[in-house]
């Protein structure tokens, strides 16, 4: 959740300020004497928005060490942190990918990838999960981690998100000139309400638009846990890993629950959620032959 959440962040900081800085410019060819060229202002939005994205993906890794504090282990000091990169690079081989960058930060636990590139990543564990699994269940935490780098992962949510971005630029400016014409009355160019209209519109299309991206985020969770599974030839550890996160003890799940971090919330908020519900990661873990 963590690496989403960093780069959902940071492609909205970076979409503003290039909106912001391409209007200052005057790069607003979309806008004629005639009204709304729809095709230069469908270009200019995949401008803005896959130059967001993109700039994100290539900020996500230095992003993630600032925010979390993460420090990356260079040189092994001991055996908790050689068996940690020795682990890592174990993985990376089983999954092709070139060794990623392994760090570890303080806080609960969790753990997350990210990286714009397969062969540079960089893998992360907090301190909190080192301290409260066995050295099986940080092993598929690991595993899953590594999966979303050879999975692709973080090119695909790029891609996704600049398709999304794209739409929310568009749309936000049509609606922008709809308002400012026909309620704020603006005749040549436009005016305040235009501008204040846009912004609106990208925060609450943004926050709609996210739905998708988080939909994707579920689905890749499923099968990051797969490759867990198959990297250790087994799903029990992952299994057991998920179940040490969401706080239970072997046997029955719930019906419902959940996990800071880890686990999906109930009703409406579930759309919003990185993760699906534990139990249905365990269940799809489970099923496998």
């Amino acid at each position: 959740m963590k690496r989403v959440l960093l780069f959902l962040l940071t492609n909205v900081a970076v979409m503003v300020v290039l909106s912001i800085t391409l209007s200052v410019l005057g790069v607003n060819r979309f806008l004629t004497q005639e009204g709304l060229n729809l095709g230069m202002l469908l270009v200019f939005s995949a401008v803005v928005g896959f130059t967001g994205s993109f700039i994100s993906l290539l900020m996500s890794k230095p992003v993630a060490k600032w925010s979390t504090g993460a420090h990356v282990i260079d040189n092994p000091q001991g055996g908790d942190e050689l068996w940690l990169v020795n682990t890592v690079k174990k993985l990376a081989e089983k999954a092709g990918i070139g060794m990623p960058e392994v760090a570890v930060y303080e806080g609960e636990p969790n753990a997350f990838a990210t990286g714009a590139f397969r062969n540079s990543a960089l893998v992360a564990v907090s301190t909190g999960l080192l301290q409260s699994m066995t050295k099986e269940e940080v092993e598929a935490v690991l595993a899953h981690e590594v999966a979303h780098v050879a999975n692709g992962d973080m090119v695909t949510l790029t891609l996704i998100q600049g398709v999304v971005n794209t739409f929310v630029v568009f749309l936000a400016r049509i609606v922008g000139y709809f308002v400012d014409k026909t309620i704020f009355k603006t005749e040549r160019g436009t005016g305040p309400g235009y501008f204040i209209t846009v912004v609106v519109c990208e925060i609450v299309f943004g926050i709609l638009a996210s739905v998708i991206v988080m939909w994707f985020s579920r689905h890749r969770e499923f099968r990051a846990d797969a490759g867990a599974a198959a990297y250790l030839g087994t799903p029990r550890p992952m299994v057991s890993a998920l179940r040490r996160l969401g706080g239970l003890e072997p046997g029955e799940l719930p019906k419902s629950f959940q996990a800071s971090g880890i686990s999906d919330k109930a009703g409406f908020m579930a759309l919003f959620s990185s993760h699906p519900p534990i139990e249905a990661r365990i269940a799809a873990l489970e099923s496998r032959p």
